[in-house]
């Protein structure tokens, strides 16, 4: 179970499924497997879906929920736990969003992509983690707190974007049911556990799949039921929910979305015949989340008290900022949305993500295996000048 939670292994296996996943598309076999995707599984003429929305809309929904217990622990006793702690990771976030939307846009204003606008705004949180993990040793532990509320603002406009964008015609009848079944979960999440504690169990998980069959029916995407429930739910047991979910979140949840999602096969086309879609998503991720991070994180710090966070130099912000660009999961989810009736566009914007994703991870292997470098230099350089007073914390990720 340790290797399940490690840092290293969602990133490892997320490539992995989505490299296998664009192999077998585009193998003789990739038709027979994409078939597998589309068929329609659950009780017909009561509540059927496609393998693929199973997996987009259900399974999903899991990963949300842990998205969301994350992002209560932090604004309630995390890095996000008040404003003056927010201020510079929630410029430099702005900036993540706002600069990668005008690249996107540059590329497809006016053509028929251009509603995938929202696509480069995600960082995939277990991808930028993992690459810390991999090269990052020696980094101060300002830079992964830094890029962690970041990345969970990242995912709070990625989750309002789903919510807002793709949501249509909603049944408010079904949507209010939800929001009732959502307060009764987390009225019992708070209910005391002693001999109960079996039977509470099974009355939540019952709730959580009411909540989202509901909110599914609702015409709201499902997987914001994961984060409502998630954010319903008392801090204490959702902790717990979301350190026996991990596992399999890693194991399984990312990785099968990863396979689905990737199952693209890539159009023999020449570059020029390209959609704009393809080409905006590819520029957008590692160019416009670096600038975008990296000017308003250096803002950031003239407008807020220097105080208030981790002093991080511009290089420090190149780093996270490349780290940023690896959009890789909400950026797949946000691509099938907007798309969702433009079959081959949403393939393209699809090799984007994956592209795109592929870049900025290799940038930001390179910047932070070189600011750790430099870190680690540093550190030893003050360990030799004073070993007494040497920070023992500040060459070591916590």
């Amino acid at each position: 179970m340790h290797l399940l939670r490690s840092a290293r292994f969602p990133a490892i296996v997320l490539l992995a499924a989505a490299i296998l996943a664009l192999l077998l598309a585009n193998s003789p076999w990739g038709a027979a497997i994409v078939g597998v995707k589309e068929t329609y599984l659950g009780v017909p003429g009561v509540f059927e879906m496609s393998v693929g929305h199973w997996v987009q809309d259900g399974l999903l929904a899991i990963f949300f929920f842990v998205v969301a217990v994350e992002l209560q622990f932090e604004l309630t006793n995390g890095e996000l736990n008040s404003a003056r702690k927010a201020l510079q990771p929630a410029i430099a976030a702005a900036g993540g969003v706002v600069i990668p939307i005008a690249v996107y846009l540059a590329f497809a204003a006016g053509s028929d992509a251009a509603s995938g606008w929202p696509i480069p705004t995600a960082t995939d949180i277990a991808f930028a983690l993992g690459v810390l993990a991999v090269f990052g040793k020696g980094l101060p532990s300002g830079i992964r707190i830094f890029l962690l509320a970041l990345a969970i603002l990242d995912d709070i406009v990625g989750i309002v974007f789903i919510a807002v964008l793709f949501t249509d015609g909603v049944d408010i009848g079904m949507l209010a049911l939800a929001l009732v079944a959502v307060a009764l979960f987390g009225v019992l999440s708070r209910a005391s556990g002693g001999r109960g504690r079996v039977a509470i169990s099974l009355a939540l998980v019952v709730l959580a799949i009411t909540a989202w069959v509901l909110v599914y029916l609702s015409g709201v995407h499902a997987t914001i039921a994961g984060v409502a429930l998630g954010l319903a739910m008392a801090q204490q047991p959702a902790l717990r929910a979301r350190h026996a979910l991990e596992p399999w979140v890693n194991a399984i949840v990312l990785p099968l979305f990863a396979f689905s999602a990737a199952l693209v096969v890539i159009p023999a086309v020449s570059a020029g015949q390209l959609s704009p879609a393809f080409w905006g998503v590819l520029v957008a991720l590692p160019v416009g989340k670096v600038v975008g991070i990296t000017l308003f994180g250096w803002l950031s710090l003239r407008i807020g008290n220097r105080g208030a966070a981790p002093h991080l130099s511009i290089a420090d912000l190149l780093t996270a900022g490349a780290l940023g660009g690896i959009g890789f999961t909400v950026s797949l989810l946000l691509s099938e949305l907007a798309f969702a009736g433009s079959p081959l566009i949403r393939d393209e914007a699809t090799l984007g993500v994956l592209a795109g994703s592929a870049v900025s991870l290799v940038i930001a292997a390179i910047l932070v295996s070189q600011r750790a470098r430099y870190y680690r230099r540093r550190g030893d350089a003050a360990a030799d000048a004073d070993p007494v007073h040497a920070d023992p914390n500040e060459s070591r990720i916590t």
